[in-house]
């Protein structure tokens, strides 16, 4: 991405070109796990851009056309004389293909799922990794002829060219989906792409990410004063620390109760962040945050309102507070993706987050978001390199919105009371055991509707509360636990004795994709 981006790694650096795949995140989240930096672009960005980024390597992404469809996305041919390796996944691997001069076969049906792949040669891209392999495809069409100066390296029951090489440019295309966990051994072969056969060193560590954060930090401030938005997670915290690191007292930290935390987390903030010797400011502005969200009902509605009622806020202790020019926040990669994905239009908005798509036209900040690159994993281990303490940087993450999103519909101080005490029995009953240590998020649900029930012998009419909980390493993609029945079982009897106005409760089990880990 180049919008505006303060951040230029001293790594090397490896750029995606995103075809609308599904999987392209994921095929970020596998060249950082080498150690290796790389960032996500629109497949149509120029080649004059690409080459003045220096990347060492490309991949380009799977995507949902087909290369034989007048209006596909190919990128100007120009970018095939970068003399620079090239990996082609799926719709990329076909690209390469018919641009290069071999053929393409549109293919009258589909093949998704685990698929033996039976490899032809291919050291160089496969290393090591045993002739006979189960890989992931997800295609219509398919290579059945490749274009001159390549070999076929790979093979499957159903396709005679699953990957392609030419070693003298250091091309390759693989039908199979190597990003995936459905591919077990892709992350080895993606490694041995960027370190082995692209040259790139495996320098993205948790210590250069926070000297560089530190240096980007000192360069776009410079002597300004900065006011940092606290929500007291891992990622207001880590950009905090980052921040004080960097610019010491024009740092001030603002934490906003907006009416909608969970129980007790005012007070848990506060203390937490006695730890590090911060000020924190804490401004108590739920009124005008619950007022401006009573009656909406529509999900993005709530975030836009959320996130201009943020800046507001924080424009008025700056008012108050003279010569802060720069807000400060946890922003994440994911949030950046999913709120307006990088790959232009190829992709959809998947929900805008309050602190991206959410923030307003026109604010009197210029932002500073030191994370804005970084996937939850990664900041996760910068924060314990800076000396965050464990059960914070591994505190579950929660929503800027807040319980505003876990409540379908309208937002009422009823409906807020309900979820509260709901979701402090779930966060007790799985932090009473070992599995908060597991678990990625937990937490109550409250759909706004109300099922038939029967209590001391009386008919009831009350609400539905549905208990969330997920594993993940960086909130992309997840799958639902299958908790001890006596967990759910106890989670689920604690709330109906004791929460007043809740009848009945029920366990969601969805993964990401196609769900996403919030309701809202």
């Amino acid at each position: 991405m180049t919008d505006g981006a303060i951040l230029q790694p001293q790594d090397d650096l490896v750029l995606i070109l995103d075809f609308g795949a599904q999987y392209a995140r994921l095929i970020a989240r596998r060249v950082r796990e080498a150690n290796v930096y790389c960032e996500i672009i629109p497949w149509d960005t120029s080649v004059a851009e690409i080459a003045k980024r220096q990347p060492k390597a490309l991949i380009l992404s799977g995507g949902p056309e087909s290369v034989h469809l007048e209006g596909s996305p190919f990128p100007e041919t120009s970018l095939w004389d970068l003399g620079i390796p090239i990996l082609g996944i799926c719709y990329g691997m076909q690209l390469m293909a018919e641009v290069l001069g071999g053929k393409v076969k549109q293919g009258d049906h589909s093949e998704y799922g685990s698929t033996e792949i039976e490899r032809i040669g291919g050291e160089s891209l496969f290393g090591d990794l045993a002739q006979h392999l189960v890989g992931w495809m997800s295609h219509r069409d398919q290579v059945v002829s490749v274009p001159s100066g390549f070999d076929v390296i790979a093979r499957s029951h159903t396709v005679e060219i699953a990957a392609m090489e030419n070693l003298e440019k250091k091309f390759f295309g693989i039908q199979f989906h190597a990003e995936v966990t459905h591919t077990p051994w892709g992350a080895d072969l993606i490694r041995r792409y960027v370190i082995d056969v692209s040259g790139c060193k495996p320098t993205w560590t948790p210590d250069s990410i926070a000297q560089m954060s530190i240096r980007n930090i000192k360069r776009q401030v410079g002597e300004g004063k900065v006011l940092c938005a606290l929500s007291g997670g891992v990622d207001s915290v880590t950009t905090a620390v980052l921040l004080h690191e960097a610019i010491g007292e024009n740092l001030t930290c603002l934490f906003i109760d907006h009416g909608l935390l969970r129980k007790d987390e005012r007070e848990d903030v506060e203390e937490a962040f006695k730890v590090f010797g911060i000020p924190l400011n804490v401004i108590d502005a739920s009124e005008r945050f619950l007022g401006h969200l009573e009656g909406i009902t529509d999900p993005e509605q709530k975030r836009r309102r959320i996130g201009e009622d943020f800046i507001r806020v924080f424009e008025a202790f700056a008012s108050d507070h003279k010569g802060m020019s720069f807000l400060a926040q946890g922003t994440l990669y994911p949030d950046v993706i999913e709120s307006a994905h990088p790959a232009g239009g190829a992709s959809h908005t998947i929900k805008t987050h309050h602190n991206v798509g959410g923030l307003p036209e026109e604010m009197g900040f210029e932002l500073v978001e030191p994370l804005r690159y970084f996937f939850k994993d990664e900041v996760r281990q910068v924060a314990l390199e800076m000396g965050v303490p464990h059960h914070l940087a591994f505190r579950q993450p929660f929503p800027g919105p807040g319980l505003a999103i876990r409540i379908m519909g309208a937002v009422s101080p009823e409906s807020l009371e309900i979820l509260r005490d709901a979701d402090a029995i779930v966060r007790e009953e799985i932090e009473s055991g070992l599995l908060a240590e597991e678990l990625w998020q937990y937490f109550a649900v409250l759909p706004n509707v109300k099922t038939v029930g029967v209590m001391g012998d009386g008919r009831t009419y009350d609400h539905l509360i549905a208990i969330r909980c997920c594993t993940s390493s960086d909130g992309m993609t997840s799958d639902w636990p299958e908790l001890p029945w006596k967990v759910l079982r106890r989670i689920s009897t604690r709330i109906m004795n004791e929460v007043r106005g809740v009848n009945r409760c029920v366990y969601d089990i969805s993964t990401k994709p196609p769900s996403t880990i919030e309701w809202e």
